[in-house]
């Protein structure tokens, strides 16, 4: 079966709901906001328009004086972890396009598109961080420390590595891949490292850098779900995608998935990190990937694993925007209270 890109502008293309599909559809392009076959984007839709927010709202005077006084484990830490953020959401921008032209479902390229823009945000975010708290060397610096570093590559890599592979070969095999890729990168890579800014806020550190990643870890939330619903409706229209060979695939992905970022902890964190030990690390990116593999219907990976730790009950608590009211973390706690987070486990779905 061959993958067909969609026609841009396209007058013979398909009105009747029963028609539509997430590809290989025959799409006009239209975007009808009362005429949609995947009724949960509208959910999806007004969640992540509620959640717009802007970075400079954020202050970060008081980072510029912790950054300073990081321990020198606690800057590596962080000068690594926001130099992956930064290269993950770069990419995402890049690639959303690419996948957007082959799907057919219009509603769903609209979500697409949000999720492009804000991921488009997210890296002027971690700009604005770096503008704030650094130098211009340092900066760049971290921007490119991997050219540098070759753990930073390697993690770079593996997901750069099956995007440029939908890029080379575009057959829906491949596309089913870079859209575990990418669930792989939203729901076990950016968890894991905004776990990292958490614990810098609960002893008290960084109060706008974290601030900003609880805004970022909201929209990732959404982009996680959104690509969750949208391998779950490949499953139902593309069986044959999800045999019990390829699911070997996908699954085994999201376990190298888990088993580098568990490589990643310990070069990165390892036992210097104040709050965090490699044990509660590896025990939460297993759980991570449980959760992620049973959600898809892939089964699990770890035996053990299939609870949140309990010495990891507060990264939950700091993923949530307006969960903590204190002045600590911005002068405006309530300004983006009308914005929501969408469950985790996707159980309302």
């Amino acid at each position: 079966m061959k993958l067909e890109k969609k026609a841009l502008f396209n007058e013979k293309g398909d009105v009747e709901l029963a028609k539509r599909k997430l590809i290989n559809g025959n799409t006009t392009n239209l975007n009808d906001f009362n005429n949609i076959k995947y009724t949960w984007t509208t959910k999806w839709y007004r969640t992540a328009m509620n959640n717009f927010w802007i970075p400079e709202e954020i202050n970060l005077s008081q980072d510029l004086k912790d950054y300073k006084n990081l321990d020198d484990a606690e800057k590596v830490a962080f000068d690594k972890i926001l130099s992956f953020l930064i290269f993950l959401d770069s990419i995402q921008t890049a690639n959303l396009p690419s996948i957007s032209e082959y799907i057919t479902a219009n509603e769903i390229n609209l979500c697409l598109t949000i999720q492009a823009f804000q991921e488009a945000v997210h890296s002027q975010s971690y700009g604005y961080m770096l503008d704030s708290i650094c130098s211009p060397e340092e900066r760049t610096n971290i921007l490119y420390q991997w050219r540098d570093d070759e753990h930073l590559l390697k993690r770079n890599k593996f997901i750069g590595d099956l995007y440029n592979e939908f890029q080379e070969n575009k057959d829906p095999y491949s596309l089913a891949k870079t859209m575990v890729a990418n669930y792989i990168l939203e729901g076990v890579y950016f968890y894991s490292g905004f776990m990292f800014f958490y614990n810098l806020g609960r002893n008290g550190k960084m109060p706008g850098s974290v601030q900003e990643i609880r805004y970022i870890n909201r929209d990732e939330n959404t982009h996680l779900w959104l690509f969750t619903k949208m391998i779950q409706e490949l499953q139902k229209e593309e069986p044959w995608l999800f045999t019990e060979e390829k699911v070997k695939v996908y699954k085994e992905m999201i376990k190298t998935g888990v088993e580098q970022e568990i490589e990643w902890g310990k070069y990165v964190l390892g036992e210097n990190i104040q709050g965090l030990t490699m044990e509660m690390v590896e025990d939460y990116i297993k759980y991570l990937g449980n959760l992620r593999c049973e959600t898809l219907g892939f089964g699990k990976l770890y035996e053990g694993h299939e609870s949140e730790p309990e010495s990891m009950k507060w990264v939950s608590e700091y993923a949530d925007p307006n969960g903590i009211k204190t002045d600590f973390f911005e002068a405006r706690p309530s300004a983006y209270a009308k914005a929501s987070v969408i469950d985790d486990d996707l159980d309302d779905l």
